[in-house]
């Protein structure tokens, strides 16, 4: 990529929290919140995938020329938030060449955070495979009605006109291509802690995560309560 972390030397690696889950869970949501109330430094890992798709959409770049070459200002790009690329991320995002082409910013961004204190790290395989040992991750996840209700209603505050069979439909599609390509599927890593936000608002779904962390962490991270 055209810009990398610098890690601080002699610095210790920092303490990562991985979520993941599947689209429209809550879980960017979540990880930034989490992030705010810790102090940590907070990436979107799928915000790279989206990057890859744009680069293919606007520049017919090959997909992991995109991500070798990817410019990380590209980040902020706010067409990255639109449905045609996040579905082009899905995609992208199954090919292995392009996986690993992002991994090294990924783990490097969690063990030398620009913040120096600790990372979140939201995505689908963070806790699998870009953070395997981090001592805390998260699994977020929703009944597949209640994501595409919920992503229905983003799409429509942005005026964008859709229905919601055809969110919901999307979401089974993404689901599928997430949870079944050969490389960095879709699936919670075998200590990770699982979090239904099927029934519960933002504020909430914080309220439980940092309990859970607090749980896992043992109280290492020094936390106070999500009102604090």
């Amino acid at each position: 990529m055209t810009e990398k972390l610098t890690p601080a030397s002699g610095r210790k690696p920092a303490t990562p929290i991985a979520i993941d889950g599947p689209a429209a869970s809550g879980k960017g949501t979540l990880a930034r919140r989490v992030a705010e109330h810790l102090g940590f430094d907070w990436l979107d890992t799928g915000l790279l995938y989206r990057a890859v798709a744009l680069s293919v959409l606007d520049r017919g770049l090959d997909p992991a020329q995109a991500a070798t070459i990817l410019n990380l200002r590209m980040l902020g790009d706010p067409r990255l938030r639109g449905d045609e690329i996040a579905q082009g991320a899905s995609k992208v995002a199954a090919i292995p060449a392009v996986r690993a082409a992002l991994l090294a910013y990924q783990r490097g961004f969690a063990e030398r955070p620009p913040g120096g204190k600790g990372a979140v790290l939201d995505g689908r395989d963070v806790g699998t495979v870009v953070c395997p040992s981090a001592p805390v991750k998260l699994f977020v996840t929703a009944d597949v009605g209640i994501r595409a209700q919920r992503r229905l209603s983003e799409l429509l505050s942005r005026g964008l006109a859709t229905t919601y069979a055809a969110v919901l439909e999307d979401l089974q599609q993404r689901d599928a291509r997430d949870s079944q390509r050969a490389v960095a599927p879709l699936r919670p890593a075998e200590d990770a802690l699982m979090l239904d936000t099927s029934a519960l608002d933002a504020d909430q779904a914080l309220a439980k995560a940092l309990d859970l962390i607090q749980q896992k962490s043992g109280g290492s991270l020094g936390m106070g309560s999500a009102s604090a």
